[in-house]
């Protein structure tokens, strides 16, 4: 029986292992870059143990030190997560050779899957249909698009999807170098893209003693950047021969590698003119998915107990609990969907979803750094259908509260409600279809009334309330949605009045307003020059405002903070250069961003070097336009 357990882990999939384990009266360990030190993780742990160092590479990737916390603070078991080296055979290997019982499948299991390309030919050997991977060197115009992937690893690293067969290359090239960063194997391989596919997965839970259980189907079509967004289980819209193809390849694919554990098998599903919707094997992820949630929801389980018996020995009943109703998860992402998924930093001062399950890896008043992915949390729910899970889901994040830097919230709330996803007409290419109408602004165009009269009740407050403020017309500018707007108001003896609204009422947190017959309410917060009003966000500007730094016409400026992993080959002063052309490459938050050329021109300064840490507004180069 396990007594003491280190989860090999940070954020959320820490805290989620830790909770069951908590139930369970597991004693728990957690272990902490210097980055992660006060992390919500290291907080709910019973230990916790530092790993020096920040970065994934000195840290989290450090199996040796992770074996050595183990064993220095008592743990008998160590579960990998998710990530990092949760798929990594040496890593396992070294917990059991250490005399620590190991959360996962063997070794040899994980070896078996850890590369795409021997997976795919196990799989073959195993009757499971699969896309048969192409040799890069003779891809001609006919095979394309192709998609270029890493043999190693997942979360969408190292994948390039290649429609020019002239870009193919380079794309390999680039693909190879992000994935030799991120998982210390830059092996990659090409195979047909499957143009308006859906992905389709199936969690496998099997035991030591020859039981198998395929829990159902899960959709996650809704991706950016290869990596999933949204998803659902079970996954609508199949029909029972898909559905029945679908399991028994996934039960063949864990039988062919004595698979014991939790993993999941994941599909692409197309649609074939002459034969229907064809079925095509992807990769089996030796570990427990992010979104395993919704399976827990639909079938009444908690995976990751299920993962403790089975590594304890224990035996799985011979049939499965039967599913009952729809879940439907949501990834809540520090980012800007706008900016090309630009990851977003700063301190989370609130977060809460009300009426559905929650998974986070961050508290109130937690720091967003640089240094990892940019989910916040995981927001589930379940209803006996999938409409009012939909519905369920959509309204708890509508209500949400998100206090901090810009998220994907809105963009939640809209797929969630767009007419192909609740038909269950969607697949991998929707936000290639649909982002631009999903990202459009529509902030609340009395935000900022409401921030303004809130703003002065609060500066009012020393002053004995607003009939001892000016009756001469008031202002403030806010910035909202890149646009500056002024609002007017003044005080009365009645209170704050405004053109074309009726102040009902004007406190430091909370103003109503009755517009046209309507009476709204407005919730507002403040944190420093970031206001936050139901769900629009404005920033407060000040009277005087700055002057704007002065940089020369061309300037490429960092977006975000991180690290710069690649400059352009051959790039350096005086190179020409083509609108658009990728010139830098920043890494942030696991996700990697091209800086491109913004016009025809000359290099003429270039001040990136890889390695070089830089912050938001850091001068990168400049191009001078022809």
């Amino acid at each position: 029986m396990i007594s003491s357990l280190l989860v090999a882990n940070r954020g959320e999939i820490a805290c989620r292992v830790f909770r069951t384990c908590h139930e369970l009266g597991i004693r728990t360990v957690a272990v902490y870059s210097d980055a992660d030190a006060n992390a919500l993780h290291t907080r709910v742990a019973d230990t916790a143990v530092r790993l020096p160092g920040t970065s994934p590479a000195d840290t989290y990737l450090r199996g040796d030190l992770i074996v050595r916390a183990a064993v220095a603070a008592g743990a008998d078991a160590v579960h990998p997560g998710y990530g990092f080296l949760s798929e990594n055979a040496d890593f396992a290997r070294a917990v059991l050779d250490a005399g620590l019982v190991w959360v996962g499948p063997s070794p040899e299991a994980i070896g078996a899957m850890a590369s795409k390309t021997r997976a795919k030919e196990l799989m073959a050997a195993a009757g499971v249909p699969l896309l048969a991977p192409l040799d890069p060197d003779a891809v001609t115009e006919g095979d394309l698009p192709v998609l270029v992937k890493a043999s190693a690893g997942g979360g969408g690293r190292g994948m390039r999807v290649v429609r020019e067969l002239a870009d193919l290359k380079s794309e390999l090239e680039a693909a190879s170098a992000e994935a030799e960063s991120a998982f210390g194997d830059g092996t990659v391989f090409v195979e047909p893209y499957v143009e308006h596919a859906r992905h389709v997965e199936v969690q496998i839970v099997a035991d030591g003693h020859g039981t198998v259980w395929a829990l159902g189907t899960r959709d996650c079509s809704l991706q950016r950047r290869h990596q999933k967004v949204i998803e659902e289980a079970p996954a609508p819209g199949l029909g029972p021969q898909v559905e029945e193809r679908l399991l028994s390849a996934a039960t063949a694919a864990a039988r062919t590698i004595a698979y014991t554990g939790a993993g999941t098998v994941e599909f692409l599903v197309s649609e074939d003119s002459d034969s229907g919707d064809r079925v095509h094997f992807l990769e089996m992820n030796t570990r427990l998915q992010v979104e395993h949630p919704v399976t827990e929801a639909v079938f009444g389980t908690d995976l990751v107990a299920l993962q403790l018996r089975v590594a304890e020995g224990g035996t799985l009943d011979g049939d499965p609990p039967a599913p009952s109703g729809h879940a439907i998860e949501a990834r809540l992402y520090a980012e800007d969907p706008s900016q090309d998924w630009a990851p977003q930093t700063g301190t989370l001062h609130r977060l809460s979803v009300p009426g559905v399950r929650l998974d986070t890896g961050y508290g109130d008043g937690d720091t967003i750094g640089v240094h990892y992915d940019a989910m916040l949390a995981k927001a589930v729910a379940h209803a006996p259908t999938r409409a009012e899970a939909i519905r369920r889901l959509a309204g708890a994040l509508e209500r949400a509260t998100v206090h901090g830097p810009v998220t994907n919230r809105d963009l939640l709330v809209r797929s969630l409600r767009h007419e192909e996803f609740t038909a269950a007409r969607m697949n991998t290419a929707f936000y290639a279809r649909h982002l631009a109408d999903l990202t459009k602004a529509t902030p609340d165009p009395y935000a900022p009334l409401a921030a303004a009269l809130a703003d002065a009740h609060g500066r009012s407050r020393f002053g004995g309330g607003w009939r001892n403020l000016p009756s001469q017309p008031q202002s403030r500018r806010y910035l909202v949605a890149g646009e500056e707007h002024e609002v007017h108001y003044r005080h009365t003896r009645q209170g704050p009045a405004a053109d074309g609204v009726h102040v009902v009422q004007a406190g430091a947190d909370l103003v109503v307003l009755d517009i046209a017959g309507v009476r709204r309410k407005f919730a507002v917060s403040r944190y420093g020059d970031r206001v936050h009003v139901n769900d629009t966000t404005l920033t407060a500007l000040p009277r005087f405002p700055a002057p704007e730094p002065d940089h020369a016409p061309g300037s490429l400026l960092a977006p975000m903070p991180g690290t710069v992993v690649r400059v352009a080959e051959d790039l350096t002063e005086g190179t020409p250069v083509q609108a658009g052309q990728p010139l830098i490459w920043l890494e942030a938050m696991k996700m990697e961003h091209k800086i491109t050329a913004p016009a025809a021109g000359t290099l003429t300064a270039l001040h990136a070097a890889p390695g070089q840490q830089v912050e938001v507004g850091t001068l990168l180069a400049v191009v001078e336009p022809t």
